[in-house]
Formats: C-alpha cells, sequence, structure tokens
C-alpha cells in the first residue's frame, strides 16, 4: 500500500513491508520504487522490514521540486528513516547511492550501513581516450539525449544499460517506465537529475563512518572502466569500512538484472554489519 510523507516542497511515495530491522530501498533516476520488486520480497524474507521509496520526481512521488540534487534526495531519504523510526541500512541505485554517502555522512545517528547500486559517487571526468570504448560511447550519446527531453533516448539507453540478461518482465517494465515519464514534470525532472553533479556525494566519502558495499557491474556501460570507478569510490573512503564487489555481465541496473546475486551479497553484508 502507497503512502505518503509530506515535506517541504512535495510529498515522497513510499509503501513497507515485512517486520525486522529496517532497510530502506531508493531507485535511481528515471525509476520508481518498482526497480526493486525482485530484491524486496527477498529481503523481507530474510526477516527485515522494507521500506521501498520513490524518488522526488518519480514514480507516485511530488513531480515538482526545487531542485533534485543528490543532497536533496538524501534528505528525503533521512527524513524517511526519520518518520519510520529508524535507524536504518540504506540501499541506493545510481544518483541514490550518492545520496546514501550524503545521508550516512550527515546523519550518522539514523544509517547503520549503506549499499551503492552502480553509484555516481564521484565527480565524473571523462578522458578523450574513454570515447573509444563503443558501450561508453553509445551510452553517453543516449544519456545526452535524455538530458535534452527525448524520452526514445532514455529507452534505448535503459537497454543498453541491460547487456544480454533482460528481466523477464522487460517489456512490461518499459512500458511501466515509458508511462510515468510521460506524465506532467517527470521528464523535466529525469533531465534535472541527470544535469546534476556528483561534486557534492564525493565531497562526504571521507565523512562514512558506517560499512559500506558497492555493488558494480562489469558490464556498465556508464564508465569505461566500471571497476576503476567502483574501485576508486573505496579508496576515497575511511581506510577498512568499504568492499568493492563486482557482478560478472551486469550493466548499470545489476538489482534487476541479477537479483539472487546482489540480494546474496546484501544479506552477507548486512549479516555481518547491520546495527539496524
Amino acid at each position: 500500500m502507497t503512502e505518503y510523507l509530506s515535506l517541504d516542497g512535495g510529498t515522497i511515495a513510499y509503501e513497507v513491508t515485512g517486520a525486522g530491522p529496517l532497510v530502506v530501498l531508493a531507485p535511481g533516476l528515471g525509476n520508481s520504487r518498482d526497480a526493486y520488486r525482485f530484491v524486496a520480497p527477498q529481503l523481507v524474507a530474510a526477516g527485515y522490514r522494507v521500506a521501498t521509496a520513490d524518488l522526488r520526481g518519480a514514480g507516485e512521488s511530488s513531480a515538482q521540486w526545487p531542485s533534485y540534487s543528490r543532497t536533496d534526495i538524501a534528505g528525503d531519504l533521512v527524513a524517511l528513516i526519520r518518520h519510520l523510526g529508524g535507524p536504518a541500512v540504506l540501499i541506493g541505485h545510481s544518483i541514490a547511492g550518492g545520496a546514501a554517502t550524503i545521508a550516512a555522512a550527515r546523519a550518522p545517528e539514523l544509517i547503520t550501513a549503506i549499499v551503492e547500486l552502480a553509484p555516481f559517487t564521484r565527480k565524473q571526468a571523462a578522458k578523450l581516450g574513454d570515447l573509444r570504448h563503443a558501450g561508453y560511447r553509445k551510452g553517453a550519446l543516449r544519456l545526452a539525449g535524455a538530458m535534452m527531453g527525448s524520452l526514445s533516448s532514455w529507452l534505448r539507453y535503459l537497454d543498453l544499460a541491460y547487456p544480454g540478461t533482460k528481466p523477464a518482465d522487460w517489456a512490461t517494465d518499459q512500458a511501466r517506465t515509458e508511462e510515468m515519464l510521460r506524465r506532467p514534470g517527470r521528464r523535466k525532472a529525469l533531465q534535472a537529475m541527470i544535469r546534476s553533479s556528483p561534486a557534492d556525494a564525493g565531497a562526504e566519502l571521507g565523512n562514512v563512518r558506517c560499512p559500506v558495499l558497492v555493488i558494480v557491474g562489469s558490464l556498465d556501460y556508464d564508465w569505461a572502466d566500471p571497476k576503476a570507478e567502483g574501485q576508486a569510490i573505496v579508496a576515497e573512503m575511511p581506510a577498512g569500512l568499504s568492499r568493492l564487489e563486482m557482478i560478472d555481465g551486469a550493466g548499470h541496473y545489476p538489482h534487476a538484472q541479477y537479483p539472487d546475486q546482489v540480494c546474496s551479497l546484501v544479506l552477507s553484508f548486512l549479516q555481518a554489519n547491520a546495527r539496524a
């Protein structure tokens, strides 16, 4: 059942299932909380109380907000965790991975651990040589089109972001994404998030004090070298707090493409580190 949290500027839609320690799941830009449709049930079955949230501007949350930065998203997630009686483990994908870093650094009393899935957490500086990588080049061009407002470019980006294996409900999920982004204000929110810089998240990497798991797909074409990006995120956090796990064959959506592998990694991490 969808519930709503009223904040300054709009409302955040979320739903809660299960009982036990709280885990909050935040999707990436251009997605609704349905992105965790394969992951949430497994976490509930493992004994967790799971809240899945729509980001500002997406899903059933309000479309129009003053801004859509990682800092804004982190504030929304911290408010939700506080509302749900935290503390919590926070799992964020892509832009929400960066937001998880900010939330953990600024609200350590509410965040016991974070998982960052394919996170955009550092300021990006593409090198000329990166453009020689065909997947990276195609992805960058399609994201550029989406940033200009092209819905077809975003859908073609998603096709590239799921290399090889696609979920069994791929056609249904694409149709659901397209329908959402045709609603008033949704595409502008997507454009704003694509334009937003991850520098605010990168500035907080050294301030995180809880355990961190970073999960990256080996075929994530958002980077010419996804493993190197994951390693760089881990290196900028305090020593010994974080670790990187790679999922072979996964693209930018490992939690939808290989949910069983992601859940196995997450549950092992939670059992070893979570204090929620």
